[in-house]
This record gives structure tokens, sequence and C-alpha cells, in this order.
């Protein structure tokens, strides 16, 4: 499975087409699914996925100077580029502004607004391996090739048929050299076969639909209503000592002041109360299980970064963030300058929008050793969803 810290992976979002067969006034790709624009929905998944680094969205022309709000995500980058005339076109213009650190490209049609991220995973999995790979339905009717006047030429074997889809995903070396062919082509793969590289096989999900017509729209609607989302509840809770000669950091913030909190790791009790939180939520330990205080590799760790592996973990787990809630109680220092970054490094860590997540201040009004000063509680409680 994925480790994202091995190679960087670019996304392209082709959403630059007219979608004349879909009809209607809108551009498809912007008609509504289950209240939000069906662009919208592919992004977002490959805004979750963990193992996507950043996302290049081509649009059509007229809308780049004004993309979509959702467009600009602060828990991963996103460009917009002017799409092509054709798709190979969009393509290549989105693959320019490719980050230069990419090592692999992954292509997805917004057209697919279903694509689940097990999908997302097993494709670049396979393409890393093999340098191209595609999601492919295996065909399950018998298969038949007709002439020009609509009859029979022969019928195919279906054990060798695959309904070729998206997402495709290539190493750079590979897409670069299957874009460089200037003959017309109706995907990636395509290209790349005529460049003569392999391109390997991933079986795709049922889900995986791409929205050409209004009825792939209704079925679309009815699959997303007859998923019954799952939730989970996590909670979490850490306390540390105040003690002079060390740094005070909350919620990845290092705030001014006299003393600091006493521990093995740096002692963010925020990234350890969330981090408890979203593990419980997933079933998937602790905070103790994952990163025990015995071990010298998380002497004086970054506790952002371990929120950041937790937050891997849950995914693992099949779940993402819906939202965050955190309350530090703290007799000093006064936190509300520093709430709005603490947000924002708990929402990147977690790969969610800030404003998934919140954070207060309380006093203990003086009662027992936080009351005194002399140590600093987190209380946190997570909410999941399953993807």
């Amino acid at each position: 499975m994925w480790h994202n810290d091995r190679l960087h992976v670019s996304a392209i979002i082709v959403a630059g087409g007219r979608g004349a067969r879909f009809g209607g006034e809108r551009l498809k790709q912007f008609v509504a699914l289950a209240g939000r624009p069906i662009l919208q929905h592919s992004v977002d998944a490959f805004v979750r996925s963990r193992c996507i680094d950043d996302i290049v969205v081509a649009l059509p022309g007229e809308l780049v100077a004004s993309p979509p709000a959702y467009l600009a995500n602060p828990a991963k980058r996103i460009e917009v580029v002017e799409g092509g005339a054709r798709r190979q076109d969009s393509v290549a213009n989105a693959f320019a502004r490719v980050d230069g650190r990419a090592d692999v490209v992954v292509i997805h049609d917004a057209a697919r607004p279903l694509v689940s991220d097990t999908l997302i995973h097993r494709t670049v999995d396979a393409a890393i391996e093999g340098g191209a790979a595609i999601a492919a339905m295996r065909a399950s009717d018998t298969v038949k090739r007709a002439t020009p006047s609509g009859t029979i030429a022969e019928t195919l074997r279906r054990d060798e048929i695959y309904l070729a889809q998206t997402p495709q995903a290539f190493r750079v070396d590979v897409l670069r050299d299957a874009l460089s062919r200037t003959d017309d082509a109706t995907d990636e793969a395509m290209l790349a076969e005529r460049a003569g590289h392999e391109v390997r096989l991933v079986e795709s999900d049922a889900t995986n639909l791409k929205v050409t017509t209004q009825d792939d729209l209704a079925m679309a609607e009815r699959l997303l209503s007859s998923a019954v989302p799952v939730m989970r509840v996590g909670t979490g809770y850490d306390l540390h000592r105040l003690v002079a000669g060390r740094p005070l950091v909350l919620g990845g913030v290092t705030i001014p002041f006299e003393k600091g909190l006493e521990a093995h790791s740096d002692g963010d009790v925020v990234c350890h109360a969330v981090t408890d939180a979203i593990l419980g939520a997933a079933s998937a330990g602790d905070i103790g299980q994952h990163f025990p205080d015995t071990d010298a590799a998380w002497k004086d760790a970054n506790s952002v970064d371990l929120l950041r592996r937790a937050a891997d973990a849950m995914r693992d787990a099949g779940f993402a963030v819906v939202n965050v809630d955190v309350v530090v109680i703290a007799q000093r220092p006064k936190l509300l300058p520093h709430v709005r970054a603490m947000r924002e490094h708990v929402a990147h860590a977690l790969g969610c929008d800030v404003s998934r997540v919140s954070v207060k201040g309380k006093t203990n009004e003086g009662v027992d050793a936080v009351g005194a000063g002399e140590a600093i509680a987190v209380h946190a409680v997570a909410l999941l969803q399953g993807m």
C-alpha cells in the first residue's frame, strides 16, 4: 500500500469539455449532483486522498480567470489551467503546470464523481510498479464487433475485453513520452501504448460510472442517496506539567511563555488530544500504541507530524474528518491571539479545511494544578465519516 513519504504524486482533473451528449444549458461538470457540482465531487475525492499531493484542474477557458470557490481549497494546492480543443490538449496544458517534484501523475475525468479512494490508491500503486496503469471494468456481456452496415463481423472473447475508465496513472517520464505524440487518442493510455509502454489494468469499482447522459446523472443520484454514511465519534484527552526550560508548543504553534510542557515529544497537548480522538473514532488504537514514549524515535518529536501520521492511519481505516472540536484549559498564557494559527496547523495535518477545526481556550478558575498554572489540559472530540 502507498506510503506518502515515498514519491510525490500530482493529479490532473480534466473538466474542459462541453458535454454535448448530456444536453441542457449548463456545462455537465457544473450540474448539481446530490447538492454539489459534479466537478466538486471529483475534486474532493482527490483532496481527501492521502496519496495525492497537489491537483491541476483543466477548465473551459472562460472560467479560468474566475474559477469556482471550491477550487481554492486550503487543505491541498489546486491550480487551474485552460483546457484545450481535445482531451489530450487539456491534459498537456495541465501537465505543463504539474509540480516539478512530481514522480507520478494521475489523470481523472471530472465526469466520474464517485471515484473511490481505494481505486485511486490501487491505480497509483500499479503505476509506481509498472510505469502506467488504468482503472478498467471487465466486460460482463458478450462483445460483438460490427461491420459498417450494422451486422456482426465477429464475436470477441469477453474475458479479454476491458472497458477503459479513469483514474489513469503514469510515471512522469512515461506520460511525457505519451503526450509528445500528436496523433489523436481517446485517452492517455492509448498514447502510452502507441509510444511503446506497457499499461497495466486495475479492476475498477462498479460505482465508478461516467456521467454522460441525464440517465447517468439519475443513477449517480441513486447511488449517493442509497449509501448510508458511517459516522464515528472519538474523544481525546491529554495533560502535561508546565516546566521551565522548554518551549510551549500548542497546536503546532510555539507560544511565547516562560515555561513549556514536560513530555517525551514536544509536549503539544492539542495535537496529542486530537490524535487520540481521531484514532479512537477510527478504532485504530491510541497515541501510546503508535508513538510510545519508550521509543527514542519519538524523543522531542514534532507532534504535528505525529498527528499527520495518525490521520494516515485514520484514512487507512476508511475514514475522513467531518469536524474536530478542541478545548484547551490553561490559566496562562492567553491563547486567543494564536487560535487561528493553531487551527490551520491542525487542519493541515488532518488534510481538511480549517473550517472543520475549532479551538477554544478556557481557564480552570484557579482550581487544581491547571488552575494554579502548573499544567495545561486539553479535551478533543472528532467526528469522522466513512469514505
